[in-house]
């Protein structure tokens, strides 16, 4: 073992956390209890790893440590005593094979169709995604208490229940492709912090994507969706490189350096999409990665074909209809028709939206239009509601520097 850096565990956490849950929950047969040794496993490794270095197998590590700490539960139980027996049996006795990951087995069961739609997301969030309750309640719209609710009832309900899809596996993948964007979303967004992006976070949903879209048959009807999910995710991480500058502070799209964009991932996300377009069963999935195309593929930001843009956000507010698509029609109808017909579009979802980025569009588009005074305190009042540090800054910032339009 060798003492690590700080990022390096926790990029090992992060990995090997979801695998180590899975095995539990396959081994016990209760998802409840399963998380809470796998709990017990992470506090240890947090004070272990950073003394005396991390395993070679943190995985392997984290099971068995979450194995004795789940026996010991069950043998504090009289009650539980036919579940003692079994959990001994079945205590660890080697490393968790290398090419086994149960992580997307994981995802599956916490998509059970027992599980209502907001539960099955808000569970695979936190015990797969390691997102926070804050985070998670963030995505979903919803509050901390309603979603920490959600989480203890879900796990209760999938007490005994399999780790296998079986033959379930198509009617979840909807509500998994939901949880993989959310988690790639707050990768490039994040809720709070002081980095506006988490790389490992981002590279975690995407690979567990692209597991999902192996798996596929070329003729399953998911397959289409989940391509144009990893499509999105290439072409967003493309941009990774030029969204903060060497301060952290956050870059627009706009004015981003597009000599930092990869071409490589640009290139990869293009051909998977336009392959998913030919399979004529286009997604709200496929359509956000073809504004993201547009975006990428223009060579300057004044050479974006908002046309194009708007067109698309057409589709997908017909598509997946509600205020996140709405904003984004208000910054495409903006730039076509005008920042006062934009500001009318983001009138109109006023109340549905998050607070945080309805000021956020009406600052974008007032500042358009030049009207200053007005987007400096949609700016303000934007700083004021993220808990996002580089968020912050540059909401300050561009309050600071929007231009007032001569005769205004």
């Amino acid at each position: 073992m060798s003492r690590p850096p700080l990022g390096a565990l926790t990029a090992a956490v992060r990995s090997a956390a979801p695998r180590a849950l899975a095995v539990m929950v396959r081994r016990t047969g209760a998802f409840d209890d399963a998380e809470d040794a796998v709990q017990e496993a992470l506090l240890a490794a947090w004070g272990q790893w950073p003394r005396e270095g991390m395993p070679e197998n943190p995985a392997a590590w984290l099971v068995s440590v979450a194995s004795r700490r789940y026996v010991d539960a069950v043998r504090s139980d009289a009650a539980r005593r036919a579940r003692e027996e079994r959990a001994t049996r079945q205590e660890p006795g080697g490393a968790v094979a290398a090419d086994v990951d149960d992580t997307l087995r994981l995802f599956l069961l916490c998509c059970h169709p027992s599980l209502s739609p907001a539960s099955q997301m808000a569970l695979t969030l936190r015990c797969v995604g390691g997102l926070t309750t804050r985070e998670i309640a963030r995505g979903l719209l919803a509050t901390e208490a309603t979603v920490a609710q959600r989480i203890s009832r879900a796990k209760a309900t999938l007490r005994g229940v399999p780790l296998e899809p079986g033959g379930e596996m198509t009617e979840r993948i909807p509500v998994l492709l939901d949880v993989l964007s959310l988690i790639h979303t707050e990768a490039h967004s994040a809720v709070e912090g002081e980095d506006i992006t988490r790389p490992l976070l981002a590279a975690e949903a995407l690979r567990l994507a692209r597991l999902l879209l192996s798996l596929g048959r070329p003729d399953d009807p998911w397959r289409p969706e989940a391509a144009g999910l990893v499509a999105l995710m290439l072409l967003t991480d493309a941009r990774a490189p030029a969204r903060a500058d060497r301060e952290g502070l956050l870059v627009p799209l706009a004015h981003q350096d597009r000599s930092l964009w990869r071409a490589d991932l640009i290139a990869e996300g293009v051909e998977l999409l336009t392959d998913a377009l030919t399979q004529e069963r286009a997604g709200r999935y496929q359509v956000r990665a073809a504004i993201a195309a547009v975006h990428d593929e223009a060579e300057t930001a004044s050479g974006t074909d908002w046309r194009q843009i708007l067109g698309l956000y057409e589709v997908l507010c017909r598509l997946d209809p509600g205020p996140v698509s709405e904003l984004g029609r208000a910054v495409a109808v903006g730039e076509v028709v005008g920042p006062d017909a934009g500001l009318q579009v983001v009138a109109a979802v006023e109340g549905r939206a998050s607070p945080l980025r309805v000021a956020a569009v009406r600052a974008h588009l007032l500042g358009r239009a030049g009207r200053a005074d007005e987007a400096r305190r949609e700016y303000q009042r934007a700083a004021g509601l993220t808990r996002n540090g580089a968020e912050r800054r540059w909401f300050r910032s561009a309050a600071g520097t929007v231009r007032r339009t001569p005769g205004r």
